[in-house]
């Protein structure tokens, strides 16, 4: 498998400890950034998540309880990488239309929409440069939109804080350095058990979940990751 960091040559990713003007190798766009491939190539967000329109689509017709399962439909998609801000879209949105499916009241489209909204405006590497991992924050996004919750809410403020540390707990427990995969289903396990304690909406989980991904990722931890299976 290719093991996938750059978008445009393959090469490892560095990060810089400053901002650097840099000019995405797409679109030509010039903005600050910490994040470029050891040959100096720059992608933006926006041209790393291309494709993602199709994400609503994907989860309109979902008709699973589970959210692994729907987050791994959207995983095989080509706008998907091994890393990057997608994720923080993607985690939301699976756990949207699980959340819809497992019987949860939510206009499903409207949600979906606001979920991309929300989630693009959330930067890659933020878990390493700001300590919160956007898989994390994915899940009070998605609490946020289900709940209808404001920055004038009273409970369900507080719940959606919540809902964004229980994620981030079990994402940091595990150590670094960072993997979107295994972000993305921590997040969404933990996103699904506080639903059910606190909505009572109970979404299905796989008895085991298994990353196939691990070849993709030059950082993998390998046996220290709950979802890593030994080849036989």
């Amino acid at each position: 498998m290719m093991k996938e960091e750059c978008l445009i040559c393959g090469a490892p990713l560095e990060y810089l400890e400053t901002d650097e003007m840099m000019e995405c190798a797409v679109c030509r766009k010039k903005e600050p950034s910490k994040t470029r491939c050891v040959s100096g190539h720059y992608v933006c967000d926006a041209c790393h998540t291309a494709g993602m329109d199709s994400l609503i689509g994907l989860c309109l017709e979902a008709a699973s309880k589970d959210p692994i399962e729907i987050i791994n439909s959207m995983m095989a998609q080509p706008f998907c990488h091994m890393h990057g801000p997608e994720h923080h879209i993607m985690v939301g949105a699976a756990l949207i239309a699980a959340y819809r499916n497992a019987g949860g009241e939510v206009d499903l489209e409207a949600a979906l929409k606001e979920m991309e909204a929300r989630g693009g405006k959330y930067p890659g590497g933020s878990c390493g440069f700001w300590g919160c991992c956007g898989a994390a924050v994915s899940v009070g996004m998605f609490w946020s939109i289900v709940t209808g919750t404001t920055p004038l809410s009273g409970k369900t403020w507080g719940l959606a804080n919540q809902a964004t540390a229980a994620a981030l707990q079990e994402i940091g427990s595990l150590g670094g350095p960072r993997c979107c995969k295994r972000n993305s289903f921590t997040a969404i396990r933990a996103g699904a058990a506080f639903v059910k304690e606190h909505l009572g909406v109970e979404m299905e989980l796989p008895e085991e979940i298994v990353c196939h991904y691990y070849g993709n990722n030059r950082q993998c931890i390998r046996e220290k990751c709950p979802y890593y299976r030994k080849p036989e």
